[in-house]
């Protein structure tokens, strides 16, 4: 049995992209252990389980809990099933803090993201943290990122100061379904706060995009090029509308470099985790 370690903001972190993959690690015969800034259980982003705030009505209180677009955007079925059963997981109910990591204890290293800064700055900018991951690059075990956790991995150092991607393949949110989505919540859903989908936003005299997730882990690789997305042509990878699921790869977008697995976004998770469970077997 393997032991990955998934560390996790204090809150707001994405439940599709943790509870899925906890659940097929579990599945395969894995142990998984969680970690957060104090020790106590994380919570995960509440319009991404509820759909409630994500439409455009949604500043009304008497109308929250009318959901269109919610329904559209939060969790899936599926996902919001492995989020109830991880809530009882003993290992999730006891994280370890951050400063108790150790890359000996683990044999493997998961990074889920989530979007809304409220919760993920803190998560992303955490020095301990990102010590920790870059330590675990250097170490050659498995590493699997998705959605913003390629930016934690970004900002990791390995011990001669670059990035701990540098002179890797990866991909991860791409601009095409970050600006997407951040359109859609300014012209259809959260206009009062349309940010939501982006967790840094552009400083004045920045061109659009410059703090996007893309454009941020790019900057870090070797070569722009290292940065890869689905092409424009596999509409139901590139689309943003189709999700896969436990059977059904197909919309998936997943990288695998060596030991290291990255994919964009929620609807890559399921393939994912089964790609980062089949590594960690192997191993």
């Amino acid at each position: 049995m393997k032991t990955v370690i998934m560390p996790l903001p204090s809150r707001d972190f994405d439940p599709s992209e943790a509870a899925v993959s906890w659940q097929r690690l579990r599945q395969d015969g894995h142990r998984v252990l969680f970690a957060t800034p104090d020790g106590e259980p994380a919570t995960a982003d509440p319009m991404m389980l509820s759909g409630e705030g994500l439409d455009f009505w949604s500043f009304v209180p008497l109308l929250r809990k009318l959901k269109l677009l919610g329904l559209m955007l939060r969790a899936n079925a599926d996902a919001r099933a492995a989020y109830r059963a991880m809530l009882v997981d003993a290992a999730f109910l006891k994280p370890l803090r951050y400063d108790e990591l150790r890359v000996a204890d683990f044999n493997g290293l998961l990074l889920p993201g989530g979007h809304w800064s409220r919760g993920m700055r803190a998560y992303l900018e955490d020095p301990q943290l990102q010590a920790f991951v870059g330590a675990f690059f250097d170490s050659g075990k498995p590493v699997a990122a998705i959605c913003h956790g390629v930016v934690l991995a970004a900002r990791a150092r390995r011990a001669d100061g670059r990035s701990a991607l540098y002179g890797r393949r990866t991909t991860a949110l791409s601009w095409k379904l970050e600006s997407s989505a951040w359109s859609l919540m300014r012209f259809a859903g959260r206009f009062w706060d349309p940010s939501y989908y982006r967790t840094y936003s552009e400083q004045r005299g920045e061109p659009r995009g410059h703090r996007s997730v893309q454009a941020e882990v790019s900057r870090e690789l070797a070569s722009p090029n290292d940065f890869e997305d689905a092409p424009a042509s596999a509409l139901r990878k590139s689309s943003g509308l189709f999700r896969d699921s436990a059977v059904d790869a197909r919309p998936a977008f997943v990288v695998i470099d060596g030991v290291y697995v990255s994919a964009r976004w929620p609807g890559d998770v399921h393939t994912f985790a089964a790609r980062f469970s089949q590594l960690m077997s192997r191993r």
